[in-house]
């Protein structure tokens, strides 16, 4: 009150510095010279500690987590050699751990902010770039051709806002989807162990390491809850634990989005990092390969339920973490990147949709 008083801001300033490191649950605040302490130790091969005097530094990096001493079973040095194994490309371990949500509600965030509508973004925001790159070199005008159902497809996809919450989506159509945008058309088997699979979307080196899981809340014939897809066996398999699913989770595991917490189905898909890092071990590439893979799958999904009628919508505006509590799993193992849904459309657009050229809502004159 009496820097305020004295005509300041009231507010108190300081400065601090934080290590990351995706072994551990939360950054570090550190020193400058323990900063300096840890700069002097490899960071993967072991070193004896210098002898003469307390290491006061080192003591607390050691107490953090941040320095390992061999031989330690602590929980920190446990997770380090797990994460080890995985053979994450460092900087891209730091990034997946650093982007995980937990608790968000974006919903209200993007409300309180205006930011719902395009015109929302333009206010607040101001102008975007330009929609497309200038022109550069000599120019070649291309024929518009006719559209033939294929060009009338891919227009007709269009992210569902509304989804109708009076009307259960058919087993079989749930059975179409997930055979045909996650089922395993065939397989390459090299031995026993090892077994490769083809799908209907490309997967760097053929490998295909995202799995679905699916929650469920309004399909004729299944309960609702939890689940897990097989692509091989082409079966669902329901969690345990998980008998009672309200609209709660379907909201909490889109932060929030409550345009997207009534789709009859949502696709959690997860990556299984280690199933790609077999053969990009330490790879500057892996981790953009596996977003690449959640990507081309959305894809099919989105076309395939457009194909069949239906509304779709992809979002990596996510809880990462509380979707990994609800599905036990570990985040650096198997990481949620994206969810997917789709289900019956509404008859009303409540909630504004993004159709511009009217395959979907017809503009009211």
């Amino acid at each position: 009150m009496q820097a305020v008083i004295d005509g300041g801001s009231g507010l108190q300033v300081r400065s601090a510095w934080h290590a990351l490191a995706p072994h551990l649950n939360a950054p570090v605040e550190v020193s400058i010279a323990m900063m300096q302490r840890l700069e002097a130790v490899d960071p993967d091969a072991w070193q004896a500690q210098r002898c003469g005097g307390i290491d006061v530094e080192l003591e607390a990096l050691l107490q953090h987590g941040l320095v390992l001493q061999e031989g330690s079973i602590t929980p920190e040095a446990l997770a380090d050699e797990r994460l080890r194994s995985l053979d994450w490309w460092g900087p891209a371990a730091m990034m997946h751990w650093q982007s995980r949500w937990q608790g968000r509600d974006s919903g209200v965030a993007l409300g309180v902010a205006g930011l719902q509508t395009a015109a929302g973004l333009r206010d607040r925001l101001g102008p975007p770039p330009p929609a497309t790159v200038p022109p550069r070199g000599s120019r070649i005008d291309l024929p518009n051709l006719d559209l033939d159902e294929t060009d009338i497809l891919l227009q007709s996809r269009s992210t569902c806002r509304n989804f109708d919450r009076e009307r259960s989506l058919s087993k079989d159509t749930l059975v179409r989807m997930l055979q045909r945008c996650f089922g395993a058309t065939g397989t390459y088997v090299l031995d026993a162990d090892s077994t490769f699979l083809k799908k209907n979307a490309p997967s760097a080196g053929g490998l295909h390491p995202t799995e679905a899981y699916l929650l469920i809340q309004h399909v004729d014939g299944i309960t609702p809850g939890l689940y897990h897809y097989h692509p091989l066996d082409h079966a669902l398999t329901r969690l345990e634990d998980q008998s009672a699913i309200h609209i709660g989770l379907a909201k909490k595991i889109c932060a929030g989005q409550p345009w997207f917490s009534d789709a009859h189905v949502q696709v959690i898909l997860v990556a299984r990092f280690a199933r790609s890092h077999w053969k990009y071990r330490n790879h500057a590439k892996a981790y953009r390969a596996v977003i690449l893979d959640v990507g081309h799958l959305s894809q099919l999904l989105l076309t395939c339920a457009t194909e069949q009628g239906l509304g779709a919508f992809v979002t990596a505006a996510i809880n990462e973490k509380d979707i990994e509590a609800a599905l036990d799993l570990d985040g650096m193992e198997q990481g949620v990147l994206a969810v997917c849904g789709f289900g019956h459309r509404s008859a009303q657009m409540a909630t504004t949709e993004f159709d511009p050229v009217e395959r979907v809502w017809e503009r009211v004159p």
